[in-house]
């Protein structure tokens, strides 16, 4: 029988130093600023092992409870049928959508923010943002956060 994980929620002050690199490594890796996990755990300043051994440990509090979730922001064109072709894309891979937020289209342009459970997802994070930004009529498909 499988051991069950526990958790606990503890003030991120409390951590060793280690976990916050770890979890700032993870983000950078996420968030594109650093697109290798040799240049993302030399910018936080902890060796490649430290990260291995404890990635999969660390996690914001955000994502432990129902698994993963990620604001997408995505700037698409004002035409008919482009939200709902990205919305179409988000269920069939799986994407739990939890909040959709559309600004007033300017100049020809809308920008989109939808929040996500990603934790159903049957293909990574990173293909769901390409398919998002291959569809006719995306300019721009990001995380915002997660």
């Amino acid at each position: 029988m499988a051991k069950k994980p526990k958790y606990f929620i503890v003030d991120a002050e409390a951590l060793p130093e280690v976990f916050l690199k770890v979890a700032e490594a993870k983000r950078m890796l996420e968030t594109g600023e650093a697109d290798t996990v040799n240049r993302a755990t030399k910018v936080a300043g902890i060796s490649r092992s430290a990260f291995y051994k404890y990635k999969d440990a660390v996690r914001p509090f955000n994502d432990m409870l129902n698994g993963r979730i990620v604001t997408f922001q995505i700037m698409m064109k004002d035409e008919p049928g482009v939200l709902s072709a990205v919305l179409n894309i988000f269920a069939r891979t799986g994407g739990n959508i939890l909040t959709i937020n559309q600004g007033i289209p300017v100049s020809g342009c809308a920008a989109v923010t939808i929040g996500a459970e990603t934790s159903g997802l049957e293909e990574p994070v990173e293909d769901l943002m390409n398919r998002v930004a291959a569809q006719e009529g995306v300019i721009r498909c990001e995380i915002l956060a997660g």
